[in-house]
């Protein structure tokens, strides 16, 4: 709609109205816009309105983004609206429907009650004192370059055409076109302003040729893009004929060049024979099929994969045990179990040819090297080495690939492993296997069982390939974190190798062999710039980094480089001499402390041995004794078997009772609480039982533990002692801690064979079997009785009548150390 209900001239306008501001539009007389109005300022003007005479001055704003306008942000020429309906919306909003009736200029404008109001001045358009032939050429004009972009692809109503045809004012013919041709608002406002009704529409005039030549360029380049698509169909069909004419000259075309192709890739594959009838079944079927149809790119892939895939190609092992040994030892410090295994596997292939690849699974702590020991062992093979990360695959057909029925199938990754080499016995890593997920897309962790197992992988089958794969020769090597996730299977399948935590030793020889020269080489830095002495390498592991690998350690030695840089760079040394007393002005505060050495034998404090994962640690296992009905409390964050050692070692400490010289009626009267410091550190594991059962006793028999004694062992009810895990890292925390004497388990004995000297050198081991012997050699006599319990005996003692006596007990009060007690004593005399 665009004729008005009433003339403006029978509208009287006020000359004071409130201010509607409008986003990315311009309301010219004679339009009738629906407005959506949503702003709380723009409601309350919009109520005022209805409340007065319907109308509102309605105002462009200069900037889109501002919430809420100011009057300096609103063009100060706009157009007079009479609301012609109101519909209040759920969502808040109200709908309205507003007629352009005349342009207006804002005199003064401010803020009345939350809402703009301004004082308006009527702008009239200047009429033209007659219709001179210019004036009607150039509305004619207007009227044909409309047309025009109407036929050239511009959309306007047929409605409103009809009323531009017969529209003889050129003030509302300018208006009228204007708003339908959708400018941009700094053209439309620019419109707007312009009072002369003949200047104006030369305006819409100049804005139309333009927009004319606009849609001329833009038909030309469809007509040249609608040409480009007949071309390509023209050119298809020149083709086929072209190869219709080879065919009857007799000349070969590219269709039978790309079949011989692929039988001359199959011949050189050297496939097995059944891969080799499936190829040439395939082939065949290519040759039948049209070489553009769907299948045949299908079959094309497919012939592909077979060709590609490394079915005779593989690589000759180097079969050197000290070659290989040399590249071990320089890849890797110590591990010499890992070294000897594979030592011992290149020993049996040099003793008989054929022999099923080893699937190994190295079981460790995040950092000790396991993902680089597999490129280290291929390396000493003289292998390809492939790594494929199983962490967070949840899709079987991740291992066993699609079937080549599906859109964009494609083999599985072993597959896919084996063709990136380009070998088929490459040493292939499955990273984190411990960290395989299983949803409703299958179980990957089944699928492997195929793949690692010796006895069946000589004959896989990928659902793509759909034919038998040897995987006999390929040397399967795994890594995970943990054995608890892997399932059971999957598990006896493989042959567990563990990787324990560096200890400091380690972390010493592996930093100066390894990450000091590697970082050093990485910053630019040489060793006559920057030298870290042993003292300061071993405060730098001890107190800047708590793991059972080396990663944290590589970047605090980076970090540690890149300080040196930064004070190079500056000019301020040439060489740095990293020592334990300087290292903190570089690297900061230690970010970790040890634990406190305990000062003397304390009762009811016991010295525990603990595995972490970023090596052994010692904890204090802390008892005390007070008046309540038996209870046990436990603190510390302890898990649920370490909260069953506590229980049974309570138990075991009260079955002795008798022999421990413990009064039997002292548990139902006396609660224990149990402490296990820090007590933000989750702790878990039987090993503390011994630890516990020792405190527990000392706080009731009232016998000092000896503090240069550390254990670990998991306590019975009968109070046998059970062996436990972790022994190097424990006697490791011992003697990092300067404790000469270590109990653990008897049945731990053969377990310290295998740790090296250094470890065990200064240290005495006790091997214990019962609790009891614990006891024998961990608790301390008692002390002499304190000042306390002197006095209390001196407070019970009977009254006495000669003079001489009494005067003995007053002076023997006389040594109490509490004032309380003296009170005490003094009032039973009183008595």
């Amino acid at each position: 709609m665009v004729d008005p209900i009433k003339d403006e001239k029978e509208i009287e306008i006020p000359d004071t109205l409130p201010v509607l501001p409008v986003r990315d539009i311009v309301v010219f007389p004679y339009m009738i816009i629906p407005l959506f109005v949503g702003r709380e300022m723009s409601i309350k003007s919009i109520d005022h309105s209805l409340n007065t005479n319907r109308m509102v001055l309605l105002l462009t704003q200069k900037d889109l983004s501002v919430e809420n306008p100011l009057p300096e942000d609103l063009h100060r020429a706009g157009t007079v609206g009479l609301i012609m309906r109101m519909l209040k919306l759920p969502d808040g909003r109200v709908k309205i429907l507003v007629q352009g009736l005349s342009k207006a200029k804002v005199l003064d404008m401010k803020v009345k009650d939350n809402y703009l109001e301004a004082t308006i001045e009527k702008i009239e358009d200047t009429k033209p004192a007659e219709m001179t032939i210019e004036i009607e050429a150039l509305m004619r004009t207007v009227k044909e370059q409309l047309d025009k972009s109407v036929s050239l692809g511009k959309t306007i109503l047929p409605d409103i055409m009809v009323v531009i045809e017969n529209l003889d004012d050129p003030g509302r013919l300018a208006d009228l076109v204007a708003s339908n041709l959708g400018l941009k608002t700094e053209q439309a406002q620019e419109i707007l302003e312009i009072s002369d009704p003949v200047l104006r529409l030369k305006r819409v005039s100049e804005i139309l040729g333009r927009e004319i030549e606009l849609l001329l360029v833009q038909q030309k380049i469809q007509t040249e893009a609608r040409g480009e698509i007949d071309k390509t169909q023209r050119e298809y069909f020149l083709r086929e004929q072209l190869k219709a004419i080879q065919r009857e000259l007799g000349e070969i075309d590219e269709r039978a060049e790309e079949i011989n192709e692929f039988r001359k890739k199959i011949e050189e594959a050297r496939m097995p024979e059944k891969v080799l009838k499936e190829a040439e079944k395939q082939l065949k079927r290519l040759e039948k099929m049209h070489p553009d149809s769907a299948e045949a790119a299908t079959v094309r892939t497919y012939l592909d994969w077979l060709v590609e895939v490394p079915w005779s190609k593989s690589t000759k092992d180097i079969l050197d045990i000290k070659a290989a040994k040399k590249v071990l030892d320089e890849d890797h410090y110590d591990l010499e179990k890992v070294k000897e295994r594979i030592l011992e596997y290149l020993s049996v292939r040099k003793l008989k040819a054929k022999m099923k690849g080893p699937i190994l699974c190295f079981i460790g702590p995040p950092g000790v090297g396991k993902t680089s020991l597999g490129r280290s062992i291929a390396r000493s093979l003289g292998r390809e080495f492939v790594r494929m990360s199983l962490g967070g695959v949840r899709d079987e057909a991740e291992i066993r690939g699609h079937r080549r029925t599906y859109v964009g199938a494609l083999p599985g990754r072993i597959i896919q492993g084996i063709k990136q080499a380009g070998t088929n016995n490459p040493v292939f890593m499955l990273d984190e296997i411990d960290k395989i997920g299983t949803d409703f897309r299958g179980d990957p962790s089944s699928a492997l069982l195929e793949v690692l197992d010796p006895e069946q992988n000589n004959s896989f089958v990928d659902h793509y390939l759909g034919v038998p794969f040897d995987l006999s020769n390929v040397m399967f090597i795994t890594t995970g974190n943990m054995m608890d996730t892997i399932p059971g299977p999957l598990r006896d399948r493989m042959e567990i190798i563990y990787l324990s935590g560096y200890t400091e030793e380690e972390k010493l020889g592996i930093a100066i062999n390894y990450l000091i020269p590697k970082q050093l080489d990485e910053h630019g830095i040489t060793e006559q710039i920057l030298n870290v002495t042993d003292s300061g390498l071993r405060l730098l592991i001890s107190q800047y980094t708590r793991e059972a690998g080396v990663r944290n350690l590589e970047r605090e030695i980076a970090n540690l480089c890149r300080k040196v840089a930064k004070q190079i760079a500056e000019g301020k040394k040439k060489k740095f001499i990293i020592t334990a007393r300087n290292l903190h002005k570089l690297l900061g505060a230690p970010k970790f402390l040890p634990e406190e050495e305990m000062e003397k034998d304390e009762i009811g404090v016991s010295t525990g041995l603990a595995w972490t994962e970023s090596g052994g640690d010692i904890i204090y296992v802390e008892a005390t004794t007070m008046k309540g009905r038996g209870n046990l409390t436990l603190t510390g964050q302890l898990g649920d078997v370490m909260k069953e050692s506590a229980h049974a070692a309570l138990s075991y400490i009260r079955s002795r009772a008798k022999t421990l010289g413990i009064k039997e009626d002292i548990f139902s009267k006396t609660d224990i609480h149990i402490h296990v410091p820090a007590g933000a550190i989750p702790k878990d594991g039987p090993s503390a039982g011994i630890t516990m059962a020792v405190a527990i006793a000392s706080a009731f028999t009232g016998r000092p533990v000896d503090k240069k004694i550390a254990m670990t062992g998991e306590v019975t009810l009968r109070g046998r002692v059970l062996p436990i895990g972790g022994l190097k890292e424990k006697i490791l925390a011992a003697k990092r801690m300067g404790i000469p004497k270590v109990i653990i388990p008897k049945r731990n004995e053969n377990d310290l064979e295998d740790i090296p000297k250094y470890v065990k050198k200064n240290v005495e081991v006790i091997f214990v079997d019962k609790v009891d012997d614990v006891l024998k050699v961990a608790l301390k006599p008692k002390r002499k009785t304190t000042t306390a319990r002197k006095t209390k005996a001196v407070a019970t003692r009977k009254p006495v009548t000669t003079g001489k006596t009494k005067i003995t007990a007053i002076k023997k009060r006389k040594t109490a150390a509490t004032g309380k007690t003296k009170t005490a004593t003094a009032k039973k005399r009183k008595k």
